[in-house]
């Protein structure tokens, strides 16, 4: 017999093997059966059995049904998660039943989290093909940037829920960003459904009932390469390219191990400063090497290229970050939840959080190698066009492709700290850049000085000789050549916001 709690709480077994099914929150309509993963669907004391969830992906969070924790001084917990995906990636949310009968969604990205609760639009909404992705807009009067449109499906689910998209089914999903928050436009259901999130950590949380261990399997997954048949292991199960050990041929695991792979042939690879899942502690943080790619840049209408190389770090509570290596010094930055206001007039300034940076270089960006593993579908030849701006050491990046608009914001570091931070002190030369001055300035220049000034000016003519015509496949150009113009603040290069 179903009872019902003073705390509101529901139990009934459930119509497809028995168990019992809960629901704590007086809005949820769906759950998803623990043991037998059917669907299950809440009318009045009746339930009803809708067919059986797609399993879940292990994307080893932290996180895990009755999770607790606390946000604003307001207890909730845990109580479902739906799983998306779009072309580019996959995003988990979690179902956050609040102690006052609110509910939320914390809203996991690989690590990235943002914190969101449905917003009454005060208008109607226009259809979903009306958001351009960079254009301007404004919702209950506040105006915001239109970050990415895309197309997503629900692939699975677990636990407690108040809504259930239909399984596979595509709907679109628009995001806009402001100055410190989102908001989603979920055309699943109509009206659309609006919800505005900020970004948390999860540190801040208080979070209790966590996953005693999360890591991820020592032995990950494993397939055969599709172009040379040696063994490749998928070590993070969200990662959506890897690159063969063997032949370094790029592999697109978005359609799932055991589905048709689609490999690229990468020949004559750039090896990296810092080898493929190395450990460094950066800002405090231990970020492991999980990602490298080399991108080459180019002004609009100038033929002098430049390149630069970015490392993709990952550590389990907070994510990833990319460590950017270019010929002006090394940086460390990742993609933000608030979008920066650009001048309207000239776009040569961005605010962002109270500082205005000014542009320094504006350019066409090409990822042209690839290795080790990524959460997004990366290939060669994705081209995204690029914004730098700078205040100080602080450094903010825009980066626009034709479904997305992506910043990030970061801080140069020090070479001699990044070389530490991995344990290669005994490499240090090779990570000096731009952050390294070998002369300083003097009241007066004496004959030694100058000849020495001389072949300085003679060995960067023939730096940038090379540079313009190395292979960066060969050679990491951001390491070996300088340039008048071209920035590489970035670090970030496809897949979504915190969707």
């Amino acid at each position: 017999m179903a009872t019902a709690t003073p705390q509101r709480r529901y139990s009934a077994p459930c119509p497809g093997c028995g168990a019992p099914v809960e629901f704590r929150a007086a809005q949820s309509t769906h759950a998803v059966c623990g043991y037998c993963q059917s669907t299950v669907v809440r009318q009045g004391e009746v339930l009803s059995r809708l067919g059986k969830m797609g399993e879940l992906f292990d994307d080893h969070s932290p996180l895990q049904l009755l999770t607790t924790g606390r946000l604003e001084n307001r207890s909730f917990t845990l109580i479902g998660r739906l799983q998306f995906k779009t072309d580019e990636g996959s995003w988990t949310e979690w179902n956050a039943l609040f102690d006052d009968g609110q509910a939320g969604w914390l809203a996991e990205d690989n690590g990235a989290y943002v914190f969101a609760f449905a917003l009454a639009n005060q208008r109607e909404l226009p259809a979903a093909e009306r958001f351009v992705v960079g254009a301007k807009t404004t919702i209950n009067g506040k105006p915001y940037t239109v970050a990415s449109n895309v197309r997503a499906m629900l692939i699975s689910a677990q636990g407690e829920l108040p809504k259930l998209p239909e399984l596979g089914q595509p709907f679109t999903v628009v995001e806009l960003r402001g100055d410190s928050e989102v908001l989603s436009l979920d055309y699943g259901s109509q009206p659309p459904s609006v919800s505005k999130g900020v970004a948390v950590l999860l540190e801040g949380l208080q979070l209790q009932g966590l996953k005693a261990d999360s890591a991820k399997d020592e032995k990950g997954r494993q397939f055969n390469c599709p172009h040379c048949g040696a063994s490749v292991t998928v070590a993070l199960d969200t990662s959506k390219s890897i690159s063969c050990g063997s032949c370094n041929s790029l592999i697109d695991l978005s359609a799932g191990i055991g589905a048709e792979l689609k490999s690229a042939i990468q020949d004559e690879p750039i090896n990296p400063l810092i080898a493929l899942g190395s450990v460094g502690t950066l800002q405090g943080v231990p970020w492991q090497v999980v990602g490298f790619q080399h991108r080459m840049g180019v002004e609009p209408g100038d033929d002098e290229h430049f390149g630069w190389s970015e490392y993709l770090l990952y550590h389990q509570k907070r994510g990833f970050c990319f460590l950017v290596d270019s010929e002006e010094g090394w940086s460390l930055v990742r993609p933000t939840t608030g979008a920066p206001t650009l001048a309207s007039s000239s776009a040569k300034t961005a605010t962002y959080r109270g500082t205005t940076y000014q542009l320094k270089y504006s350019y066409n960006a090409e990822t042209n190698y690839v290795c080790g593993e990524f959460y997004w579908v990366v290939h060669r030849d994705q081209k995204t066009f690029n914004r730098d701006f700078v205040n100080g050491k602080r450094l903010l990046s825009l980066e626009q492709s034709d479904s997305e608009l992506v910043w990030s914001s970061g801080d140069q570091i020090g070479s001699d700290t990044v070389a530490s931070a991995f344990g290669l002190k005994d490499k240090l030369d090779l990570f000096k850049r731009g952050d390294a001055s070998p002369f300083s300035a003097a009241p007066s220049i004496g004959v030694g000085a100058i000849i020495v000034l001389v072949l300085v000016l003679l060995m960067v003519s023939v730096l940038l000789s090379r540079c313009s015509q190395c292979d960066p496949r060969v050679e990491n150009c951001s390491a070996t050549g300088t340039r008048s113009s071209g920035g590489s603040f970035g670090g970030y290069s496809g897949g979504g916001g915190h969707k």
